[in-house]
């Protein structure tokens, strides 16, 4: 009887929920051309993050896939940055961002669009907790750079509030001037009904 007792305590052990939401962006096999024959490995590049503003990204090789993709993971979590979401949903206004040839462009974008963006730059959004944005890709389309980029562009994002106390006003006046720049006021759902 301790034995099944110890077995069921091993399978709640088991369903422990993950504190990272995890996505595989690339594997690739790479090749070393030796003297003696050719000796294979494997690139991983993975992206992680908490779905709350906080994401990572890390790329690692090795003999094994499995192995790159936990090497890759340890160095996402050390790499990881936080960024400022409006509403807890988009971000907080449009930002560019490039790494080597691949260029970024994110858009802020209303409630109920959706992630419209390829598939690097979703695997980043996903795993960072952003539900409306619109993305544009120039340039290298290698999940490389496009990754980088990314995180390049969300890097340069502020909230109302760091700008606040970096230009010394208050936070309802950078606000106010942002609804002035959009029309007069925040277009809201139920405005476009």
């Amino acid at each position: 009887m301790a034995y099944a007792q110890d077995q069921k305590f091993d399978r709640s052990n088991e369903r422990e929920v993950p504190e990272f939401h995890e996505k595989l962006v690339a594997v690739n096999r790479v090749t070393k051309v030796n003297k003696g024959g050719r000796t294979f490995s494997f690139a991983a590049l993975m992206v992680i993050g908490d779905g709350k503003g906080r994401v990572g990204y890390g790329h690692a090789k090795a003999k094994e896939v499995p192995e790159a993709i936990r090497k890759a993971t340890e160095q996402a979590k050390r790499k990881m940055i936080r960024v400022p979401l409006r509403e807890a949903r988009t971000i907080h206004h449009d930002v560019n961002g490039r790494s080597g040839a691949g260029k970024v462009i994110l858009r802020s974008a209303p409630a109920g669009t959706g992630v419209i963006a390829g598939g690097p730059m979703r695997a980043v959004f996903d795993c960072l907790g952003i539900q409306d944005v619109v993305a544009k890709a120039v340039g290298s389309s290698n999940p490389y750079n496009m990754v980088g980029a990314t995180l390049d562009a969300l890097q340069k994002m502020e909230s109302p509030r760091q700008i606040a106390t970096r230009r010394g006003k208050k936070v309802s006046d950078i606000i106010a001037a942002r609804e002035t720049a959009h029309g007069g006021k925040a277009v809201t759902t139920e405005d476009k009904k």
